[in-house]
């Protein structure tokens, strides 16, 4: 077996697997270096969104979406991922993890159906056809966030009503914030770029019904369809809440994410509740099932296309990297 950063060229492969994560608002907040027999993972600080992740949770997650794809990747090859996370939180706070192999098993099939969808991996904000998730798609949900030491429950009835009644009113409160609306627009805007959410993207506004799909700050401009009348909800937990439980929590919903893709399944994320300012929801447990980390849509959706990404020279073994590695 050809070890994972044997050429140039098996390098880029993981990297360009780890750059085909979602994360927040699209904003692709993370930095790889490679040296020799190791890669390392850090965020771009620089990229953080301070009025609605002040505590870097959101780009904790978005790297650890990154940090499972590079895994996965490695997979592929034989050899199994040894990660090293936060090595160094209080001298830098922004070097997430360190990446070093051991010779394994041979992958196995569900690794590479999950490799294999990476490039398919969509986030899905029009509308899904009301079909409930077969009960061993459900099952394969929830061992998916279990194998990367998070909890995934899915929501019925009332529970899920609350919730996205609780999102509605996060939303709405966030869309008369100013501060809200001013960081959100650098992401949001149309043009010829590599970063961002397009307004291809931004699907349709719900038709009366109370599903609370982020407004974008388009309000009323947006075009109008039939969402689904009894959306599917999942919510994410983790035990903790510090930046390694933000790594887990990442990983964990990359995981989620591809499982559902394999399914033929679409997703979509709500993360308004815990975007307030001094949210409740925010760093307290609930009950048994620890911290609240991202509430999930599932169903099944049209096609969507792929949001652009950020060229590799601008996030592999860039200047900012170099630096800090020093």
């Amino acid at each position: 077996m050809v070890k994972p950063f044997a050429t140039p060229s098996d390098v880029r492969r993981i990297v360009e697997a780890a750059v085909a994560a979602p994360s927040v608002h699209n904003t692709q907040p993370w930095l790889f270096y490679h040296l020799k027999d190791s890669m390392t993972v850090y965020a771009d600080l620089r990229r953080q969104l301070h009025v609605t992740d002040p505590l870097g949770r959101c780009l904790g997650m978005s790297c650890g979406a990154a940090l499972f794809n590079m895994r996965l990747t490695i997979r592929m090859t034989g050899y199994e991922a040894r990660v090293l996370p936060l090595p160094a939180p209080r001298a830098a706070p922004d070097l997430l993890a360190v990446i070093r192999t051991v010779q394994g098993q041979p992958p196995s099939p569900n690794e590479q159906r999950l490799h294999a969808v990476i490039p398919h991996r969509r986030t899905n904000r029009f509308p899904f056809d009301g079909r409930s998730l077969p009960r061993n798609t459900v099952v394969d949900l929830v061992l998916a966030a279990r194998q990367e030491g998070a909890t995934l429950v899915m929501l019925d009835g009332r529970a899920a009503r609350r919730v996205l009644d609780m999102v509605a009113t996060a939303d709405r409160a966030l869309s008369c914030d100013e501060a809200y609306r001013c960081e959100l627009a650098p992401w949001t805007r149309d043009g010829l770029r590599a970063e961002g959410v397009p307004r291809q993207a931004f699907g349709p506004r719900p038709d009366g019904t109370a599903l609370p799909l982020r407004d974008f700050g388009l309000g009323a401009s947006r075009e109008v369809a039939r969402f689904e009348r009894d959306p599917q909800i999942a919510a994410l937990f983790t035990d903790g809440d510090s930046p390694r439980d933000w790594l887990v929590a990442g990983q964990a919903l990359q995981r989620v994410l591809l499982t559902a893709t394999a399914h033929g399944v679409s997703a979509s994320l709500f993360s308004q509740p815990l975007d307030l300012p001094d949210s409740g929801h925010r760093g307290e447990p609930t009950g048994t099932l620890g911290h609240l980390q991202m509430l999930l849509r599932l169903g099944y959706g049209p096609p969507v296309p792929a949001v652009p990404r950020r060229p590799l020279h601008e996030v592999f073994n860039t200047r900012a990297a170099l630096t800090r590695h020093r």
